[in-house]
């Protein structure tokens, strides 16, 4: 997959693509309807996503609290997977977000990206004040030759699938209702950094990652499916996991610390993904060091046990 960043600067091979876009936030079933529409509109084009970085949401907001399903390098990694060719990741910022619409139907998707075909879903907005939509899409693709197919909403039982939606059920201890939506476990990426090394102490030494920029799931312990996904390690290994702040040892900048089951290796600077399968219990502070570890046995245990059945 190539990735391009500026509509400025498009390489003629990367040009005449049939893409979806959008922001692709978790990449779940409705996103991927969307890119399976972009793949029969011109099966013999390029398969492409167009995207924005940062997500818009955070441009006009940066400030607000966390909402990211997902961050770039993720979101990347799980498109190219689904047959992804080009993904546009433009850079949105204070011009882009300027363009009024029928500008960013001639100065980005004709002009500079030179797409085939668009494919965007019934409530997509774009251009200057969100005034542009996916009717007024069409018309200007007409006009300036590209075709343009508005996907219908999907739903799943009687919700729409959407990025908000999955955030809820995350919110509500719910990663099976996410993963429903999302098509795939709801994972958490990056590399492994460095902690205070107290699950060693208590015979379970975790692999420590940082949430930073992502929403927040339920805190608590689950039971989580580890991808170790380079180094002498790599590969995919059923884990326990600790999702929060710690408030045993009155720390408060949550993280996920992952205890893979039967490892032994050394992880720091490797990317991991954590899927979270099901949420065990909450965030608890315990009397004593010995019923913290009692009940570590206990989760593992109860882990073991849904993730073999799996």
């Amino acid at each position: 997959m190539r990735i391009i960043r500026d509509f400025q600067f498009v390489a003629p091979e990367d040009r005449g693509a049939s893409a979806a876009i959008g922001n692709f936030d978790g990449v779940h079933l409705g996103h991927q309807s969307v890119i399976d529409l972009a793949r029969q509109a011109e099966p013999e084009a390029p398969l492409g996503i167009v995207t924005f970085e940062p997500h818009p949401r955070s441009f006009f907001a940066p400030n607000a609290p966390a909402f990211r399903l997902m961050g770039r390098d993720a979101r990347a990694s799980r498109l190219e997977k689904l047959g992804v060719e080009r993904l546009y990741e433009l850079n949105f910022n204070a011009a882009l977000a300027a363009l009024a619409p029928e500008d960013f139907a001639q100065r980005v998707i004709a002009d500079g990206l030179g797409l085939r075909h668009v494919i965007v879903g019934a409530d997509f907005c774009f251009g200057k004040a969100r005034a542009g939509t996916a009717q007024h899409l069409q018309t200007f693709g007409a006009e300036l030759g590209f075709g343009v197919t508005i996907a219908p909403l999907m739903a799943h039982t009687d919700k729409t699938v959407s990025s908000t939606a999955i955030r809820h059920a995350l919110s509500d201890g719910n990663p099976a209702l996410a993963a429903e939506m999302l098509g795939h476990w709801h994972r958490i990426e990056g590399p492994v950094i460095s902690g205070e090394q107290r699950g060693r102490e208590l015979g379970y030494p975790t692999a420590n990652m940082s949430i930073e920029g992502l929403h927040p799931p339920a805190f608590g312990v689950y039971a989580v499916l580890a991808d170790v996904l380079e180094g002498p390690h790599t590969g995919s290994y059923h884990g326990v996991a600790s999702l929060g702040v710690r408030p045993m040892f009155g720390e408060n900048r949550p993280n996920l610390e992952t205890f893979i089951f039967d490892f032994k290796g050394d992880l720091y600077g490797t990317p991991l993904s954590v899927g979270l399968v099901e949420h065990l219990r909450p965030e608890e502070t315990f009397d004593n060091l010995e019923a913290l570890i009692a009940q570590m046995d206990a989760d593992s245990a109860q882990a073991r046990k849904i993730l073999e059945a799996l």
